[in-house]
């Protein structure tokens, strides 16, 4: 029994982390290898041997849930804490952070969707904060002209990238917001003049630029929107980038059916083409950080809307599958017993009846039997309930 006591006690410990003292077994923590704990030996700096313990400066209570962990085999959250300190804690005690169980692992995992939220917020750039001189060098790539001497631009660079501010930053300076005000009102008065065009009243006429007023705004939204394509193209630090945009094709493609209907003879293909003017308000965009989250918000929630599109589709199908043979029924119960047998349920009743020119014929055959005279044609009354011709008999 002494011997059995002082094997136990030469396999005893004690950790004191962060203040708080644990004590357990050598053989507890070498039931996950490859750890910190496991190897626990005297060597270490963070042995003290006057109290015969092991000190480690980090949480307290994360540890609590780390040695329950070799314990019992399961990894709990606590709830005390945030995830990345949580992480890090792990990370140094050398756990895996997938361990967790599945009780906590969505208020575990929480931490992980916020800081994909806040990643895309900062790439959307929201706050619209002014970029410093360092900022700019960076993005437009002037640092590694300079051979890395110093972020001072030249006169050049500083007017390239003030214009570019202009246009695209609509939030850096009151200049910006000014350009963004002036081409927000080109781009409605764009939007309104299409409208004006294809009025019903209007479209009738063969030219659609009769009015001059419509004529003289038009070609000065179209006169704004070169200018400024021109110059963002200029001025922007990445060409492939800026062709890339969707809004930047949007803008293109609308500036260039205007051109192509102005130099060209106008047809009804090249009035299609106009239709890209109108995608002009997705440019809106560029100046509502709402709408751009809310854009990013549809993007992220891709496929639940697809799922929800497809039950939408379904339903309607389905409805309209049984509200069509609905019909089909009904009118075929409409009809009187002996016409159900001449007229079948899959032909409708309408293409039954006579046009005028059987039922003259009709009409005809039936005067020259008879050897009376009758006129030529018949009432549409009659023609309406003439539901097939009558037998050799009669």
């Amino acid at each position: 029994m002494r011997k059995l006591d002082d094997g136990r006690w030469n396999d005893h410990v004690i950790l004191n982390v962060g203040g708080v003292r644990h004590e357990t077994y050598k053989s507890t923590l070498k039931k996950i290898p490859a750890t910190r704990l496991s190897r626990l030996t005297e060597a270490l700096v963070n042995y003290d041997p006057v109290l015969n313990e092991y000190f480690y400066d980090r949480h307290p209570g994360v540890f609590a849930q780390v040695l329950n962990y070799y314990r019992t085999g399961k990894l709990h959250y606590p709830t005390d804490v945030c995830g990345p300190l949580f992480e890090e804690e792990l990370d140094f005690w050398g756990l895996d952070s997938n361990q967790v169980e599945p009780c906590c692992w969505s208020t575990y995992s929480r931490h992980r969707d916020t800081e994909a939220t806040l990643a895309i917020l900062d790439k959307l750039d929201v706050e619209g904060e002014r970029l410093s001189e360092e900022q700019i060098a960076r993005l437009f790539g002037f640092d590694e002209e300079n051979g890395g001497k110093g972020t001072r631009l030249t006169r050049w660079q500083r007017l390239r990238a003030g214009v570019w501010a202009l246009f695209d930053e609509p939030y850096s300076s009151f200049a910006a917001k000014c350009i963004a005000c002036v081409s927000i009102l080109f781009i409605c008065l764009s939007v309104l003049c299409f409208c004006l065009k294809s009025h019903t009243k209007r479209s009738r006429d063969d030219d659609l630029h009769s009015h001059p007023l419509l004529f003289y705004v038009e070609h000065a939204c179209n006169a704004w929107f070169t200018l400024e394509i021109t110059l963002r193209c200029l001025v922007n630090p990445s060409l492939k980038r800026f062709a890339m945009s969707p809004l930047n094709a949007i803008d293109l493609a609308a500036t260039l059916s205007f051109y192509t209907e102005f130099l060209t003879k106008s047809s009804l293909y090249l009035e299609i083409l106009s239709i890209a003017r109108v995608l002009r308000l997705f440019k809106l965009t560029r100046h509502s950080p709402g709408l751009r989250i809310l854009i990013h918000t549809f993007k992220a929630s891709a496929k639940e809307l697809a799922l929800l599109v497809f039950f939408l589709v379904l339903g309607i199908v389905l409805f309209a599958s049984l509200i069509f043979y609905a019909e089909r029924l009904q009118a075929r119960s409409k009809l009187p017993k002996q016409k159900r047998r001449i007229l079948p349920a899959e032909v409708p009743r309408r293409s039954r009846c006579l046009s005028y020119r059987d039922a003259n014929d009709i009409q005809f055959q039936l005067a020259s039997r008879s050897l009376r005279p009758r006129p030529p044609t018949i009432g549409l009354e009659n023609v309406l309930n003439l539901q097939s011709p009558p037998s050799e008999e009669a």
